[in-house]
């Protein structure tokens, strides 16, 4: 399965303007949205970058693998194994 990892920067900024703590990475897969603090990828990716052609989230730079992508959430302390 395809997963595409991006840093959201809107949630960066309001983190820092609200003094949160709110997870600003995300992966996509064709099933699910996760988010969290920290992201390990256990095989090959790919960095992209598409100005022309963005995802349709917004973001122009991202990551892409097949491999497997364990991410974890600090704040609520989810970790989430995606294949």
């Amino acid at each position: 399965m395809r997963k595409r990892i991006h840093v959201n920067q809107h949630i960066i900024r309001a983190n820092r303007r609200d003094e949160a703590n709110d997870a600003p990475i995300t992966i996509k897969t064709y099933r699910e949205n996760v988010r969290a603090h920290r992201v390990t990828i256990d095989g090959p990716s790919e960095l992209v970058y598409s100005p022309q052609k963005p995802l349709p989230c917004g973001a122009r730079l991202w990551i892409e693998t097949e491999a497997r992508v364990v991410a974890v959430n600090d704040v609520s302390g989810r970790s989430v194994d995606l294949p």
